[in-house]
């Protein structure tokens, strides 16, 4: 959909910064929103301005209920597509199949409710070979929301080096010890750039181990079952259904 209005650190006219929010290509604050067949991207690129040190560049950030992409791609680098709310507290849904998400650290982030149905999420390389490039979630829901991102039936591929990308972190924005990170990966593809022995990371003082993370069923290179990955059990997993944790008071099933 083109460049975003400004680089990450760029200004505002009045001397401010636009911040992660207002890097954004396309803002969806709209309920019902659905988009098919489209590409939205943010294409700054941060190799060609190494001066710039805050390099968020959401393509997309959504912040309604009850939206619906199908067969899009969301093209960026850190901060790809940004799932949020307009409260905290608020459970905004939004339902993604058949979509393709690039993206380097933290491309699939925010406190939304999300589920990701054989979608492909492609982790790019940021030039490490031995340590860390990046992560692929950085939920931040809030403890009163009980679903976060639901990754079903996926592919988690890309250029990303072997053994160097992490499934996700928690993030809690401006240290809310409220959030509760949710995510949970299932059914789905691991591709060899997935950390297999710790896929989990910290995020600054706040442990991986504290948030609702959990696996089900993957496979591929990067898949595993050990003490660091939080597995659901098969009870857990046959209620964790996309339509499960979608429907919310109303029952909204987009899936039908």
């Amino acid at each position: 959909m083109g460049r975003s209005r400004c680089a990450p650190a760029g200004g505002e006219p009045t001397g401010g910064r636009w911040g992660t929010s207002g890097s954004a290509s396309v803002t969806v604050s709209g309920d019902g929103f659905a988009a098919r067949n489209l590409t939205f991207a943010n294409l700054f690129d941060p190799a060609a301005h190494p001066e710039i040190t805050n390099r968020q560049a959401v393509a997309v950030l959504t912040r309604a209920d009850r939206l619906v992409f199908d067969n899009v791609r969301f093209l960026g680098r850190q901060d790809t597509l940004y799932v949020n709310t307009p409260e905290v507290t608020v459970a905004s849904r939004a339902y993604f199949r058949k979509c393709r998400i690039d993206g380097d650290v933290d491309f699939v982030f925010g406190r939304g409710t999300a589920v990701f149905d054989r979608c492909e999420l492609r982790s790019l390389s940021r030039g490490s070979t031995s340590s860390n490039n990046g992560y692929v979630t950085a939920a931040s829901t809030d403890r009163a929301v009980p679903y976060g991102f639901l990754i079903r039936r996926s592919r988690l591929t890309g250029t990303a080096e072997p053994d160097t990308v992490s499934l996700g972190r928690p993030w809690h924005p401006g240290n809310d010890p409220a959030a509760a990170p949710c995510t949970v990966i299932r059914d789905s593809w691991l591709g060899a750039h997935v950390r297999a022995s710790t896929p989990w990371s910290d995020f600054g003082t706040w442990s991986w181990r504290d948030a609702r993370y959990a696996e089900y069923a993957n496979t591929g290179p990067g898949a595993a079952i050990n003490p660091d990955r939080p597995q659901l059990t098969a009870e857990e997993a046959a209620r964790l259904t996309p339509r499960t944790w979608l429907a919310g008071a109303d029952g909204w099933d987009p899936l039908r």
